[in-house]
C-alpha cells in the first residue's frame, strides 16, 4: 500500500472540500468554521430542510449528494468520525425552512449523539426537528448489541425519496413517518477481499488472507462478522442477494443498489448487478429500480455491498425516478 495524495499539514478533509466547492460551484457552497456544505439548488415548494452527515472517506455519500431533488445540506466530520453537533447545528439553521428541518441519520453512536445535541439547540431556538435513523446492515442485525443494525447505502434510498417527497411539499411529521417506512423496507450487507489503507500510514487497516472474504464488513472499515473461503462468484453473489431479500419485508417490486466499497471498478460492479438481478428474479422479486457505482465507499477498500428496498407503496418508485441535479447523481430534466 502506498500513502494516501494529500497535502502535507493542515485538515485534508477541509481541502478536500475546497476542491470540491472549486469544481462544483453550481451546485454547492462550503462553509468551513464550522465545516458544513450547503445546497445552491433546491425547489421553492420545500417546507422542510434536508440535512445529514456523517464521516468522511464515504464520498459521495454525503457531500455529493446535496443539490436539487436531494439534500439542502451535509455535515461532514473527520474520516470515520462523527461530525460535531456544532456544525449539524450550523448546517440545520442555514437550510431551516418554515416546517423546520429533518435529519437523515446513519445508525451509529457518534451521529445519533451529535445530530441529537443539535436537535435540542435547533428546539431551543424554536425550529422545528424530526429525524429519520437508517439502519439497514443485516451484518449487525444482533438482538444483543446495544447499537444494533449500521446505517449504509440504504441511506442513499432514503434521501432520494425523501427529497422528492420534501420537493411536493411534505410537512416534516409526513417526511419523519415516510422515512421511517421506507427505511423498515430496506436491508444491506457488504463483503470485502481487501481492507482500506489507513490514511495516516498508508498501510491496510487489516488482513484478508488469499482466498479468503471478510463476509458482512462496515463502511468504516470493520472487519465481517466471519472470515469466509472465497466462494464462486455467481455463489457468492446469489447467497448475499438471498440473505438480504429474506431479511426484507414481503414484496414483488424493489429497488436495488450496487454500491463499490472505493477500490472495486465499475466493470466488476455491473457484473454483481447482471447476477443480483438474476438472483431476485429467481426469487420472485422484480428489479424495478437500480443504482450502481461507488457510492458510499469505506475509502479504498475492495469489496461490495447490495441493497434491497421493497417498493411498498406506488409513490415510492415515482420519488425515486424523479429528477435529480447533484454533483453525484444527475437525472435528465432536474436541473431546469
Amino acid at each position: 500500500m502506498a500513502a494516501p495524495f494529500i497535502g502535507e499539514g493542515g485538515d485534508f478533509v477541509q481541502r478536500s472540500l475546497s476542491g470540491f466547492a472549486r469544481a462544483c460551484p453550481e451546485f454547492i457552497e462550503v462553509s468551513m468554521d464550522p465545516l458544513f456544505v450547503k445546497s445552491r439548488l433546491t425547489s421553492s415548494n420545500r417546507t422542510v430542510g434536508l440535512v445529514s452527515g456523517g464521516g468522511s472517506g464515504h464520498e459521495p455519500m454525503h457531500v455529493g449528494l446535496v443539490g436539487r431533488g436531494m439534500l439542502d445540506a451535509v455535515a461532514p466530520g473527520h474520516v470515520f468520525a462523527s461530525p460535531h453537533n456544532r456544525q449539524i447545528f450550523r448546517a440545520s439553521t442555514a437550510v431551516a425552512r418554515d416546517n423546520g428541518v429533518l435529519h437523515i441519520v446513519k445508525n451509529y453512536t457518534g451521529d445519533r449523539i451529535n445530530f441529537g445535541i443539535a436537535a435540542e439547540r435547533l428546539a431551543n431556538d424554536g425550529i422545528r426537528v424530526g429525524r429519520v435513523l437508517v439502519d439497514d446492515d443485516i451484518a449487525t442485525d444482533d438482538p444483543d448489541s446495544r447499537t444494533g443494525r449500521r446505517g449504509t447505502a440504504a441511506t442513499i434510498i432514503v434521501e432520494k425519496i425523501l427529497g422528492a417527497a420534501a420537493d411536493e411539499g411534505f410537512g416534516l411529521d409526513d417526511l419523519v413517518d415516510l422515512g421511517t417506512r421506507v427505511v423498515a423496507h430496506a436491508r444491506s450487507l457488504a463483503v470485502a477481499s481487501a481492507a482500506q489503507t489507513v490514511m495516516s500510514t498508508g498501510l491496510p487497516a487489516f488482513a484478508v488472507p488469499d482466498g479468503e472474504l471478510e463476509y458482512g464488513v462496515g463502511i468504516h472499515g470493520e472487519r465481517g462478522r466471519a472470515s469466509i473461503a472465497r466462494p464462486d462468484f455467481p455463489s457468492l453473489v446469489r447467497d448475499m442477494t438471498s440473505e438480504v431479500v429474506g431479511a426484507c419485508p414481503r414484496g414483488k417490486s424493489v429497488i436495488v443498489i450496487v454500491n463499490g466499497l472505493g477500490a472495486t471498478t465499475q466493470l466488476e460492479l455491473y457484473n454483481v448487478f447482471d447476477e443480483a438481478a438474476r438472483a431476485l428474479e429467481s426469487l420472485g422479486r422484480d428489479p424495478v429500480g437500480a443504482l450502481v457505482g461507488t457510492f458510499s465507499p469505506a475509502l479504498d477498500m475492495h469489496g461490495f455491498s447490495i441493497t434491497v428496498c421493497v417498493v411498498a407503496e406506488p409513490d415510492w418508485l415515482r420519488w425515486w425516478r424523479a429528477p435529480v441535479w447533484t454533483p453525484a447523481i444527475r437525472t435528465r430534466g432536474a436541473a431546469t
